[in-house]
């Protein structure tokens, strides 16, 4: 493995990492002025049940992705290709799309 390699991708953890911090950080700042500046207990537990939803959704999301990536990981193994050929690239963008639709799909029925 290439030595240069190493810093970079240190470098882009921690700057994710930062700025996933601070996001984290914005979002419940701006929480909690909104909560302190609303009377309206209705609006606070519209807003906890639409944050408890959104999370739920996308635990259903990347759960369906990752679910159906490995099933393409699967086909793969399973068809006995070992190089990296443009049918290969195409199944797992194919289990991709697939895991988007079904994502799509369910959350159309959960609305």
């Amino acid at each position: 493995m290439d030595k240069n390699v190493i810093p970079v991708v240190l470098f882009l953890c921690i700057t994710f990492g930062i700025s996933y911090a601070i996001k984290l950080l914005v979002g419940a700042r701006v929480r909690i002025k909104m909560l302190q500046a609303s009377e309206s207990k209705e609006l606070i537990e519209s807003i906890v049940r639409g944050e408890e939803h959104l999370g739920r959704m996308t635990s259903l999301r990347w759960g369906l992705l990752l679910l159906t990536e490995g099933l393409g990981f699967g086909v793969v193994q399973w068809a006995g290709w070992t190089t990296i050929t443009p049918g290969v690239v195409a199944v797992l963008i194919g289990a991709a799309g697939l895991g988007s639709l079904l994502y799509f799909l369910i959350a159309q029925r959960l609305k």
